[in-house]
């Protein structure tokens, strides 16, 4: 990856739905080859996809917690069977392994408290971890979506 794979990916980054017309100018490369790299970045799977970034506050999804998980065992089949629960709730946005006190860490975002009692039940009711701490974001101090690269 080179200097211009580098610009192309903070424009990218910064905005998905930049026309390849304007990357290209911004880059200093003419269309196609403009498209062929961003091509074979995706077919490298270094563009993973592209998305629209949601406002959650603002479709009803206010409340925002982080949740640690200690693993009752570090057997692989706790481990496999943990990986499928958190997979298979679309609250948890981000899962983590971690290394130190704590064995996951979960970025967990739910309308309001009521429904994330809900997904805390079902998440100490599936995987019965031996300690389950969470904690709830007042507010977002900062949010990127470009690598610093």
């Amino acid at each position: 990856m080179d200097k211009t794979d580098q610009k192309i990916l903070r424009i990218l980054q910064a905005d998905a739905s930049k026309p390849i017309a304007e990357i290209a100018r911004l880059v200093n490369l003419s269309q196609t080859p403009c498209w062929n790299r961003i091509r074979r970045m995706e077919n490298e799977g270094i563009i993973k996809g592209r998305v629209a970034l949601v406002d959650p506050r603002k479709v009803g999804l206010g409340l925002t917690a982080f949740v640690a998980v200690e693993a009752v065992s570090h057997s692989r089949e706790w481990t496999v069977s943990f990986r499928r629960l958190i997979q298979s709730m679309p609250e948890v946005m981000e899962s983590y392994r971690m290394a130190g006190d704590i064995d996951y860490l979960l970025r967990v975002v739910v309308p309001d408290m009521e429904a994330y009692d809900n997904f805390y039940n079902r998440l100490i009711e599936g995987a019965a971890p031996k300690n389950v701490t969470s904690r709830f974001s007042m507010e977002v101090l900062s949010a990127r979506t470009v690598l610093p690269f």
